[in-house]
């Protein structure tokens, strides 16, 4: 279990982190989302002692976090963190044998990341000359080398195409199956919420929403209709007490009601209006908790 309780760090007059308290457990995945600028890297830094917090404290384990520890967690940064002219099944193995790795073991350990991210074909070739794409699985693989224990990843699925960024979803999924925490930070809110069990939402610092993802979706007040009608009056639902139109578009409505809504009768409103195609009642999403929480 990685922890952070009331972690305050400020540069001159700008707050980076301003109590920020959160937790993420093994075995799971944690999303870590938030503005731009809200902390998350200054949080994830902090963690790995490249930046010293001026309150607070970051347990492992329950026990404040010691340099061995260090050698047994993973990150990978937004910004590139490799050398780029060096061979890449290289640069894999010498991280490894930075992590604690023996001379064989890193090597066998670089082919077993690099086989994971189907890189076995570019092991020979200078980082400088891959794709974005095939850095950013590299810079993945780097971080996985060595079988770390808690990984903290960056905006991992940035500039990612779609295939890509199913095979890294399954390989993180994989890992935290294996019994390792898994804390990654993301502006994309919808994979966030495909993936993640638990989610931590920080801003200007300060975590405002933390816990189990689904818990936090059936707590929240507001409810969420969408209906499909075929041949329908677009404007059935305008007007009506308790209910917003967010979204109209060929016979489909997204409906934010009041919990005090009258759902029978919205069905029937809906049924007289054209031929009821699909309807469904659920809690906000991910990404409709964070711009009620954070503001759009």
């Amino acid at each position: 279990m990685l922890s952070l309780d009331g972690v305050g760090k400020r540069y001159g007059t700008v707050t980076a982190l301003d109590g920020c308290s959160f937790a993420a457990a093994p075995g799971r995945l944690t999303g870590f989302v938030g503005p731009n600028g809200a902390g998350k890297t200054t949080a994830m830094r902090a963690v790995l002692g490249l930046v010293a917090p001026e309150e607070g404290v970051i347990h492992w384990r329950g026990r404040p976090i010691t340099a061995a520890d260090r050698q047994r967690f993973g990150y990978m940064p937004e910004e590139r963190g490799l050398y780029p002219r060096m061979r890449v099944r290289e640069q894999l193995a010498y991280l490894g044998r930075l992590s604690g790795l023996g001379p064989a073991e890193a090597g066998r350990a670089a082919d077993r990341s690099l086989a994971a991210l189907g890189l076995a074909e570019r092991a020979g070739d200078r980082v400088d000359a891959l794709s974005h794409g095939n850095q950013q699985r590299v810079q993945l693989a780097a971080a996985l080398v060595h079988e770390p224990e808690l990984l903290l990843l960056d905006e991992p699925f940035s500039g990612l195409d779609p295939i890509a960024m199913d095979a890294m979803a399954d390989i993180l999924a994989g890992f935290a199956g294996r019994g390792a925490t898994v804390l990654f930070s993301s502006h994309q809110l919808d994979l966030v919420e495909h993936l993640c069990e638990d989610v931590v939402v920080i801003d200007r610092g300060r975590v405002i929403l933390s816990g189990e993802l689904t818990e936090l979706r059936a707590g929240a007040a507001q409810r969420f209709v969408d209906v499909t009608l075929r041949g329908g009056e677009p404007g059935w639902a305008d007007g009506e007490p308790g209910v917003r139109v967010l979204e109209r578009s060929n016979g489909r409505l997204r409906l934010e009601v009041d919990p005090t809504v009258d759902l029978p009768r919205l069905v029937a409103l809906a049924s007289a209006a054209g031929e009821l195609v699909e309807l469904s009642y659920q809690p906000p999403t991910l990404s409709e908790l964070f711009r009620r929480t954070v503001g759009s």
